[in-house]
């Protein structure tokens, strides 16, 4: 280890930091992270009335284009407590979503003076693109979920009046929410296999007819209402998303092995 004077230079995070310290650091993050998930819970627990109006908006406006159908747009309770519960569920997990910028902060505080300065580089890209790409996931996954009710309902039968309870309503809509998010993280995974060199821009080229094949059967699996809408609400954007990946991975390969050529050369 270099030296100046008497003090030595630290070069790593553990020639700065104890393990007690890691820790130490590892438990204030959390800390923040569970505050900021609280905070957030808390504000969608108080704020929970307009957010319900929100979300079954899809299934009145369904029920407005279908009177034939007979439903009011409404969401039911069976049980004392399921709305409490419910309510309480949601505001947990939205709470979550809210604090998730705050939460990935913190992670990435934690995580960085472990990287090297190659790695620090490619980190932020990485972790700014996959909190983009899901929650665009969720937004196709928004847009889509009117005609998923419609598509369910009209295949109940004839007779069938729909009548939701309010806890499997939202389930169906979170579902929904994470399957679109996180097929949507697809090419971030294939950039990250290229860079380390696992695949390649030219073998995931050769593989488009198999991957288009295999992205429509994983979409039909993800996906919880099993509905030609989501199912190709999904499938179409990744069978996009491949190839954006495989051109993204081949510019950063070719970054890569210029600058390692030209430090070679030095």
């Amino acid at each position: 280890m270099a030296t100046t004077g008497a003090k030595p230079i630290a070069r790593t995070p553990d020639d700065r930091m104890t393990l007690t310290e890691h820790l130490g650091e590892l438990r204030s993050r959390i800390i923040k992270c569970m505050l900021a998930i609280t905070v957030g819970a808390v504000g969608l627990f108080s704020f929970y009335d307009p957010f319900l109006n929100f979300v079954t908006g899809p299934y009145r406006d369904v029920c407005r284009a279908h009177v034939k159908w007979k439903c009011d747009g409404g969401a039911v309770i069976t049980d004392p407590l399921q709305g409490f519960l419910t309510r309480t569920r949601i505001s947990g997990w939205g709470g979550l979503v809210l604090a998730l910028p705050i939460v990935l902060w913190q992670v990435w505080r934690f995580v960085v003076p472990a990287l090297h300065a190659n790695e620090k580089r490619y980190a932020a890209p990485f972790i700014i693109s996959s909190v983009g790409l899901f929650l665009f996931g969720g937004y196709i996954a928004w847009l889509v979920y009117p005609k998923s009710l419609e598509f369910l309902i009209g295949y109940s039968g004839p007779n069938v009046t729909p009548l939701f309870t309010v806890d499997k309503y939202v389930r169906l809509l979170t579902l929904m929410f994470l399957a679109f998010g996180t097929g949507f993280l697809f090419p971030v995974l294939l950039v990250f296999l290229q860079l380390v060199n696992v695949l390649t821009p030219r073998k995931l080229l050769a593989w488009w007819r198999q991957a288009i094949v295999g992205i429509l059967v994983l979409a039909a699996v993800i996906t919880p209402s099993g509905d030609l809408f989501s199912l190709f609400g999904l499938a179409i954007p990744m069978w996009v998303f491949y190839f954006a990946a495989i051109l993204v991975g081949a510019i950063l390969t070719r970054k890569r092995r210029r600058a390692a050529a030209a430090s070679a050369d030095e």
